[in-house]
């Protein structure tokens, strides 16, 4: 794709299409609203624990920022609700090889977060963002406690 095709495309950008993604999105997987009711690029998001996973039972708010050069720059994404997680650091960043390196602007939100809702079941142990999770992780049961003991539900 040449310089042009992509200043084109840049010009006809749409920001996100968060009504046609709320119509898409299964309630179990996520629940985004828009931030600032002015500002269409700022969302806030809810994602919940995949069944028979360490993570059932819990849901998360997820903030989603979303940059001029989107779609073909990836939004930045963060957990706003404290995460015990390989992959999710203190801070709520997330370590997601579709948000870095892998970033393809044919990815839609819906992808993202069902991406990172798959990550909550499935981490990528050998690139954590938390070394005490990702050394937990293999005693499950343990790893359920660390997990119970530091989840704040969002209606608390």
């Amino acid at each position: 794709m040449g310089t042009k095709e992509i200043l084109r495309r840049k010009q006809r950008r749409q920001p996100p299409d968060r009504n046609n993604l709320l119509l898409r999105l299964r309630p179990s997987i996520a629940n985004p609203f828009s931030k600032e009711e002015d500002n269409i690029f700022c969302w806030k998001g809810t994602i919940t624990g995949s069944k028979d996973t360490v993570f059932e039972g819990t849901e998360y708010r997820l903030s989603l920022s979303f940059s001029n050069d989107y779609p073909f720059k990836p939004p930045k994404i963060k957990f706003e609700t404290c995460c015990f997680h390989p992959n999710v650091d203190l801070y709520g960043n997330i370590c997601l090889d579709i948000l870095q390196d892998k970033w393809s602007s044919a990815y839609d939100v819906r992808t993202i977060l069902l991406s990172i809702q798959s990550l909550l079941g499935e981490p990528n142990i050998s690139s954590p963002l938390n070394n005490q999770a990702a050394k937990l992780w293999s005693n499950q049961e343990e790893y359920r406690k660390m997990v119970e003991k530091l989840y704040k539900p969002l209606n608390a």
